[in-house]
């Protein structure tokens, strides 16, 4: 894409997520119009039930809401373009499984863990998605080269396992089974300002290091034989992108839950668009990956208010019916 024509399509899609962000803002139990929130956040508004409900619940919510988006779709680029396979997403490594057993011990054992703002349960999260990951690029490491065939099937194979653990500790532990499974199913309910400042670091180191790493990953997607022929460090770049988009993977997962499918969908909706190339599609995929999952939060709190529903539950709909269509429609590129 043009680099007028890139830039005036990324401001017309960030001025979407803007125009999002407000309305999720105003959306709830309570409404609040939009000219009430834009008032509260430029200041005209400060004080009152309003101010309160947008400045110290909801407007955190969405912020985290819209980083968390944007970082799983950034580590779903990385992982697509790296692996050269579009079903590739950030928790084809494990980092999914690594997360959810180290919330579900953290849960079951009461594990006392405090790390800056963080309790237990992200940080074990956190540990567990980390763990995992270095675990499978450990297994699928060969000499001086690391096969992206070897780390799908590791990053499977030991998902397995985790979750069968995560089964085992659920079972065991039945007093803790409804705090597990809503761990499980992603959600943003009751985040606050402290989650978003203790999450944003991360997920944004991890987004800008994947978009600088672009160049590499536009030579890997093209082939292992064209990045070699480029010079490029094939088994040191590889090793950077998976610990990059898992530290961006670890941090959402720790903040939000199990939240699937933004990291799949995200990409492929941005490249519809922006085309193929990881400097533009990294930036594109991280503001649909916004707008994705602020819609999802948005839809899971009011659909059947005051019932809140988890996120993930909704991400998993639509991004399980998105799968299934590329598995119908991309076959031959699957089994390539």
């Amino acid at each position: 894409m043009k680099p007028s024509r890139y830039v005036l399509s990324i401001s017309v899609l960030l001025l979407l997520v803007l125009i999002l962000a407000i309305f999720c803002v105003g959306a709830g139990a309570v409404s609040i119009s939009p000219g009430e929130v834009f008032k509260v956040l430029t200041g005209a508004v400060k004080e009152g039930t309003d101010y309160i409900i947008v400045m110290n619940f909801r407007l955190p919510r969405v912020i985290l809401a819209a980083l968390i988006g944007g970082g799983l779709a950034a580590a779903g680029a990385a992982f697509q373009g790296m692996f050269r396979n579009p079903l590739a997403d950030p928790f084809v490594v494990g980092a999914s499984g690594g997360a959810a057993l180290g919330a579900t011990m953290a849960i079951a054992f009461g594990l006392s863990i405090q790390i800056g703002p963080f309790n237990s349960v992200p940080v074990a999260a956190f540990i567990g998605s980390i763990g995992a990951v270095f675990l499978v690029y450990l297994i699928a490491e060969s000499g001086e080269s690391t096969s992206t065939v070897s780390l799908l099937l590791a990053g499977t194979a030991l998902s397995t396992i985790l979750s069968s653990a995560v089964s085992l500790i659920m079972l065991l532990s039945d007093k803790t089974l409804h705090e597990t499974y809503t761990w499980l199913l992603g959600g943003l309910s009751g985040r606050s300002w402290t989650d978003l400042t203790g999450t944003a670091p991360f997920i944004l180191l991890g987004c800008l290091a994947l978009w600088l790493l672009s160049r590499p990953l536009d030579a890997l997607a093209s082939g292992e034989k064209t990045a070699r022929s480029l010079g490029l460090p094939i088994k040191r770049t590889r090793a950077l992108i998976v610990l990059m988009a898992s530290l961006t993977t670890a941090a959402s997962v720790a903040a939000g839950g199990i939240i699937g499918f933004v990291g799949l969908v995200a990409p492929h909706m941005a490249r519809l668009f922006f085309g193929s190339s990881h400097r533009q599609l990294i930036p594109a995929s991280m503001l649909t990956g916004a707008l994705l999952l602020m819609a999802a939060d948005v839809i899971a709190r009011t659909a059947v208010a005051p019932m809140e529903l988890p996120a993930g539950i909704i991400t998993s709909v639509t991004g399980g019916a998105f799968f299934l269509y590329l598995l119908k429609t991309r076959k031959g590129e699957l089994r390539g």
